[in-house]
């Protein structure tokens, strides 16, 4: 099982509105590293799922349920699409200073590569995210 981190702008799609429909279909990824990083997503990986812009926090977990498939925002075949199911929301969610603040943590891509919208998380890093 693989580990991911997805970010993403909650005026878009937010955590409560992921919860509301029971699925997530990231869509508009436009980054070679990010669609490389989709695309190595397999069944059931977990992947937590990060309010970017204003928020900045982990918000909650989810599994990968449909795996790269186009992405239907647009015709371009080069750029994909996954789908996702929350399994938890976190009752405080893990803000990016807890992150930074986090001496373990410090090669993680979100602090690394602030701007990359889907990056792996190594399980070891997941398991001290949580601990946050």
């Amino acid at each position: 099982m693989n580990y991911w981190l997805v970010k993403f702008a909650p005026f878009r799609v937010s955590w409560q509105e992921i919860l509301h429909n029971g699925s997530f279909e990231i869509y508009s990824v436009r980054n070679h590293q990010a669609r490389n990083n989709l695309k190595a997503m397999k069944l059931n990986d977990v992947a937590l799922f990060y309010h970017s812009q204003k928020e900045k926090r982990i918000m909650g977990s989810m599994k990968i349920i449909e795996e790269a498939h186009q992405d239907k925002t647009t015709s371009d075949p080069q750029w994909l699409s996954v789908t996702f199911e929350p399994i938890e929301s976190f009752t405080k969610p893990i803000s990016l200073k807890q992150i930074i603040d986090c001496s373990s943590l410090q090669n993680i891509g979100l602090i690394k590569q602030p701007r990359l919208a889907v990056m792996e998380i190594t399980p070891k890093e997941y398991k001290i995210i949580l601990t946050l």
